[in-house]
Order: C-alpha cells, then structure tokens, then sequence
C-alpha cells in the first residue's frame, strides 16, 4: 500500500513559523511532481505548492513569499517551509502526488495546521 505520511503540524500564533515534512515511498517520489494542498473548514481542497524533479517550484498567490517547497531526493522527503503565518492559513495541509504508470493520485492523512490570531 502506498502510505504518504506528513508530520509537523500543530498550533502556531500569527506571525510564527512551520515546517511540515511528508515522507514518500521511493517509487512515489523519484522522478515525481510532489504537491502539498490544504483544506479549510467548509473549504475546497486547494493547492499551495508544487515541487517539480528537478526542484522547480510554483505557488498559490495566497502563500507566495511565505512557504517554501523542498525536496530531499536521499530521504524522499518533501518539506513546506512555512513563515509569518496568518489566520487564515489554518486548514488540514496534505501531501499528494499524482502516479504517471496508473493514473492515480496518491494522498498522505494530512496534518493540522492551527494559527491563532
């Protein structure tokens, strides 16, 4: 079973900083886009960074100049680098990776992320 697991959540104040990491199985991540979205109560599931293979990044206006995508090929670890953190961004944040071979989009269980204003 392919298992994207995400750690580094937890309660920040506005202004403070996160880093989440998401662990991949080597088949999942090598070679991969790898994605992080977030979801908010009563919100769609939306993208907040994407990190290519060879490390080239695109983010959603809303975090621009605030997250940071990375990737550690030798770990097959993804990391979002989160600073000056808003209200605004509390949500459940999730790893994702979509497959090429079959088509199909993998998801971790996700980790909360709680700023209080």
């Amino acid at each position: 079973q392919v298992q994207l697991v995400e750690s580094g959540g937890g309660l920040v104040q506005a202004g403070g900083s996160l880093r989440l990491s998401c662990a991949a199985p080597g088949i999942l991540f090598s070679g991969n886009v790898m994605d992080w979205y977030r979801q908010s109560p009563g919100k769609q599931r939306e993208l907040v960074a994407t990190i290519t293979s060879g490390g080239g990044t695109n983010y959603a206006d809303s975090v621009k100049g605030r997250f940071t995508i990375s990737r550690d090929n030798a770990k097959n670890t993804v990391y979002l680098q989160m600073n000056s953190l808003k209200s605004e961004d509390t949500a459940v944040y999730y790893c994702s990776a979509f497959y090429l071979p079959n088509g199909m989009r993998y998801w971790g269980k996700g980790t909360l992320v709680t700023v209080s204003s």
